[in-house]
């Protein structure tokens, strides 16, 4: 049985754990101040800088709102098998299992983020992924949406596991 110390301690640990998974996929540009925005403006004659860095800022939000969404949903889930943890009338058998997919869910996030980085050094694309068993969900930001690239982004993903996975490539704007 679980002692209250193992408890706490498991409960810190998968809370720095998602602190720290969020804070690493937070965008660069969601760091920078208006302070720094508004000097770009200043100093440069021409708007087309400002524009680009504009439009850059509007591409990673829609990256950030699917990864804030599903930061959420696997919050939920994982606020409840804590939930299952710490009750007192749950068996020892579904403390396992919940204890068995809170560390699947932390291993997911920590996998999909490393697709992403794979995804940007390898391509160069900013990309969003979703792992639910076999299924990889693939959003990529980019203007050209051609069937090479996206056949690239699925090699360049299933490399990475033993058996054959169903990866979807989306691409927006």
């Amino acid at each position: 049985m679980i002692n209250k110390q193992s408890l706490w301690f498991l409960t810190l640990f998968s809370l720095i754990l998602v602190l720290s998974v969020y804070y690493i996929t937070m965008p660069n540009e969601l760091l920078l101040t208006n302070n720094n925005l508004y000097e770009e403006e200043e100093f440069d004659d021409t708007n087309e800088v400002t524009e680009v860095v504009n439009s850059e800022i509007e591409e990673s939000e829609l990256l950030v709102a699917m990864r804030v969404n599903l930061e959420e949903e696997r919050s939920m889930k994982k606020s409840d098998l804590e939930g299952l943890l710490t009750s007192s009338e749950a068996t020892i058998e579904e403390k396992n299992e919940a204890f068995e997919e809170l560390k699947y869910l932390n291993f997911l996030s920590g996998e999909e983020e490393s697709l992403e980085a794979k995804l940007k050094t390898e391509l160069g694309i900013d990309s969003f992924i979703e792992i639910d068993g076999n299924q990889i969900t693939v959003v990529a930001i980019k203007d050209e949406h051609d069937s090479s690239l996206a056949n690239q982004i699925m090699r360049s993903i299933q490399n990475n596991y033993q058996e054959k996975m169903h990866i979807t490539v989306k691409f927006e704007k």
